[in-house]
């Protein structure tokens, strides 16, 4: 509870990050840009007039940026804006979640390794797992399939299938668990590009229709609509990147974790069937 509470966390705090540095980007040419030109004035001043206290620099804002945008953007801009936001959080939140899923399983299967198979018992064995654990999720499931194989039903097959068919839905169950949010990883990183350019299609539809309504193509009335607009591509593509290579990364280490937990499954079965032959004799 607390990995996911944490994971929620930093989500939250990246997203943000993500999402409003385009507007420090964009401020802080207008502020280069008024104090080149407080610089340039002042020489000039000093020699028209006597010499006087230095100007107080004007805090100029920025009226092509993220904040403009979003004062006076209509509701489809600030709607793609607020879904790449929901988008950033979520994939943020299942990439750090997941990490620790995923180093949490690789460090159980390490201790599984050293001392489940050295124990006295099966019974010992599983006492000695945490609760919780995915191994001991598919020891006790394999452990209660070769203790109950009765009834009409499954009387026709033999033990050993029997065992390895529950370990192998074991197995399954706790792959399921681990792949969990791969999908919305892949989803957001497929479509999060296309959302932000819809958003600047759109964005551009509304400048020039602004334009025309107006009968004037200057300069300022076409950068700060446009700007605006190009924004909406690169949050998109701020928000697919990650989700790409957090899903890659995350599908290179289930596969590492899955290999031992299968591997674990296999020498379960061999000790089971083992038991089962000691037991006959």
């Amino acid at each position: 509870m607390f990995s996911r509470i944490s994971g929620l966390v930093a989500a939250v705090a990246i997203a943000a990050t993500i999402g409003f540095s385009p507007v420090h980007a964009q401020e802080a040419k207008p502020a280069e840009a008024a104090s080149a030109a407080v610089e340039t004035a002042a020489p000039a001043a000093a020699d028209a007039a006597a010499p006087a206290a230095a100007p107080a620099k004007e805090h100029l804002d920025n009226p092509y940026g993220l904040q403009a945008m979003l004062a006076h953007g209509d509701m489809v801009s600030k709607g793609v804006l607020a879904l790449l936001l929901i988008m950033s959080m979520g994939s943020w939140y299942i990439l750090i979640t997941k990490l620790w899923d995923t180093h949490k399983l690789a460090k159980e299967a390490k201790d599984v390794r050293a001392t489940f198979f050295k124990k006295a018992t099966l019974a010992d064995g599983v006492k000695g797992l945490s609760e919780g654990s995915a191994f001991r999720y598919i020891a006790g499931s394999a452990i209660e399939a070769s203790e109950h194989h009765e009834g009409a039903l499954t009387e026709n097959i033999d033990r050993s299938t029997w065992v390895t068919m529950s370990i192998d839905r074991s197995v399954s169950d706790v792959q399921g668990r681990v792949q969990t949010g791969l999908g919305f990883l892949a989803t957001v990183g497929s479509t999060s590009p296309f959302i932000g350019l819809f958003g600047t299609v759109w964005g551009i539809l509304q400048a020039l229709t602004a334009i025309g309504v107006a009968g004037q193509a200057s300069i300022d009335k076409v950068a700060g609509p446009v700007g605006e607009a190009l924004i909406m591509t690169a949050i998109g593509l701020a928000v697919a990147v990650p989700a790409v290579l957090g899903y890659n990364w995350l599908v290179n280490r289930n596969k590492s974790v899955m290999t031992q937990v299968r591997n674990f499954a296999g020498d379960l079965h061999g000790v089971l069937m083992g038991n089962r032959q000691v037991t006959k004799r």
